[in-house]
């Protein structure tokens, strides 16, 4: 059985790579908190196990058998957040955390069993993909909120679940996957103001009381306490774009079948 200090590793490599891309040291070091020669020196071990190949001055890639040890994790993950949140009334502020834990000491038996009693979803609170039992690789086909113009009418598909402070603040702001907004305005400043539109389909924590009838601008900077009061309030509301929080969203086609993906 894998550590979960190696599946760690693996799931991070997973996450970071962008398409065919190595993966840095220093990326890897920078989202599991420790020192560059620490990474070296355990993709070194992770390569010896066939787990990972290096190539100098480029990075890391996972080979067939990460790959799959990375689905595994993720889709243990995901399924005990679905889990604490909808069985365990979980906050999605605290799902995140506790499934880390977790992750790494639930037997295949325990896997099956709770994706059974769940009804097998599909995306966790946070509106991430589970990957399939098979381990399919996961493709969400998503794209940038920035991509996007004023007047573009978007429904949230997803949000960042690694900071528990921004995800309260915008489950009080109401930007929940779900959410339906219309980008009112694109300021040059990195600043996007949205629109909540009614007959939005969101669905927040446990124990929450999101408010969806308000403008919702994006700001790096913002005052979480006092700008979530300001969404229950109906007013204009800062939200980083692209910095602290990353709102995954997908364009509201006639059908509401397009998906495109915020950074």
């Amino acid at each position: 059985m894998p550590s979960a200090k190696a599946e760690d590793y693996i799931k991070a490599i997973y996450q970071l790579r962008d398409g065919e891309e190595a993966v840095a040291p220093s990326a890897i070091a920078d989202v599991l908190g420790v020192t560059t020669p620490t990474v070296t020196a355990t993709m070194k071990r992770l390569a010896e196990r066939g787990l990972v190949t290096r190539e100098e001055y480029k990075g890391t890639y996972l080979t067939d058998e990460g790959e799959l040890m990375a689905l595994e994790t993720i889709r243990h993950h995901r399924l005990l957040e679905v889990f604490l949140a909808e069985r365990l009334n979980y906050d999605w502020t605290e799902v995140h955390e506790e499934a880390d834990r977790l992750e790494h000491h639930i037997s295949e038996r325990f896997e099956t069993e709770i994706a059974a009693v769940l009804g097998e979803p599909t995306a966790d609170p946070h509106g991430a993909p589970i990957p399939s039992p098979d381990l399919e690789p996961v493709d969400d086909d998503l794209a940038p909120l920035s991509a996007h113009a004023e007047g573009d009418v978007v429904i949230v598909e997803r949000v960042r679940d690694d900071d528990p402070e921004v995800l309260a603040y915008l489950d009080r702001a109401g930007v929940v996957p779900g959410a339906r907004f219309e980008i009112v305005e694109i300021a040059p400043f990195d600043m996007v103001t949205l629109t909540p539109l009614d007959g939005s389909e969101s669905h927040a924590s446990d124990g929450s009381d999101s408010d969806t009838n308000s403008n919702t601008n994006t700001d790096a900077d913002a005052t979480v306490d006092t700008d979530a009061e300001r969404a229950e309030a109906g007013e204009i509301v800062s939200l980083p774009k692209g910095v602290a929080v990353t709102v995954s969203v997908r364009e509201a086609s006639p059908t509401g079948d397009e998906r495109v993906l915020a950074d």
